[in-house]
């Protein structure tokens, strides 16, 4: 397993430091449908806070109207330090369903948005090589995402997600895929990314994955389950 060493370099970079996620009320509609309706979350460096709820609650809704990829109906999303809004350099997303792009090597994945957001190529390869590793797919950077398992794939997004770093990781549903020694690798990684500075919010339907966080929030059919 990778030490928590891995994720603090992974942490560092353009858009790292310190932050705050602020959601308040933030309501989502799609068309007719109520995805979100009046959401509150608060969240502060070092935080790891895991989304939890049934198919449909709006988890992943909700890690998109942080991120600033959907409109809201109401409220409003901030980042501290940032002014009103996300700042997209500060956020990194580890997407449900990977992202990858399947005609790149899993190599390629995770370096391609580091070159976007600036890194030299002997920065970006440096990184992706270190993050890929600490998935354990430190052998199979070189191979097609098409290659790879459906577990590996996985691996590929949430290393590309250390890799880019930031002061926000939004990690959606990224164990759903994972064996049980894959998953605490992967859950392990994500604590030492939180304990390294950032704030990580986590989705997930595996209650023993949400006992990880340092805080649960229950969402059903768009609202914050009061316990």
């Amino acid at each position: 397993m990778a030490s928590r060493s891995d994720a603090r370099s992974a942490a560092s970079g353009p858009g790292a430091g310190p932050s705050r996620v602020e959601v308040h009320g933030v309501g989502v509609h799609y068309g007719d449908v109520v995805a979100l309706r009046g959401v509150s979350l608060d969240a502060r460096p070092g935080d790891f806070v895991a989304i939890t709820g049934h198919s449909g609650a709006g988890k992943t809704t909700l890690i998109n109207a942080i991120a600033g990829i959907v409109p809201l109906a109401s409220g409003e999303v901030r980042l501290g330090g940032q002014g009103e809004g996300p700042d997209p350099s500060s956020v990194a997303i580890i997407p449900q369903g990977n992202g990858l792009a399947s005609v790149l090597t899993a190599y390629e994945n995770v370096v391609a948005p580091l070159r976007a957001r600036g890194h030299s190529p002997e920065q970006a390869g440096e990184r992706a090589t270190d993050a890929l590793v600490s998935v354990g797919l430190g052998e199979s950077g070189s191979h097609l995402v098409e290659e790879l398992s459906g577990g590996q794939q996985q691996r590929a997004a949430v290393a590309r997600g250390l890799a880019i770093g930031g002061a926000v990781l939004l990690a959606d549903e990224p164990t759903s895929e994972l064996d049980h020694d894959n998953r605490e690798r992967i859950l392990a990684l994500l604590r030492a990314q939180a304990d390294a500075g950032s704030i990580v919010i986590m989705t997930t339907h595996d209650p023993e994955a949400a006992e990880r966080a340092d805080r649960v929030i229950e969402l059903d059919d768009g609202e914050v389950v009061d316990h």
